[in-house]
């Protein structure tokens, strides 16, 4: 390794070469965050859409359900009255 650079501990330590870096990442960081938070909003509302969406398929997939078994028995009854 070379002698005349900068030891580990004076560029990752308290005032090292980065220190300059990690405003900058922290600027990025922020325009990420907020990015981040319009992502995390759109896809909320769009898991609530998905949710009531579910919501409603089973509830007509119930009743549809209860609907086809009265109509099974019905048939059934019919076909053991006569």
């Amino acid at each position: 390794m070379a002698s005349g650079g900068p030891s580990w501990a004076d560029q990752w330590g308290a005032g090292g070469l980065n220190d300059d870096d990690d405003d900058n990442f922290n600027k990025e960081s922020g325009k990420k965050n907020k990015k981040m938070d319009k992502v995390k909003a759109l896809a909320s509302a769009s898991f609530d859409k998905a949710k009531t969406a579910a919501s409603t398929g089973a509830t007509k997939a119930k009743s549809g359900t209860t609907v086809g078994i009265k109509w099974i028995k019905t048939q059934y009854e019919k076909r053991t009255s006569k």
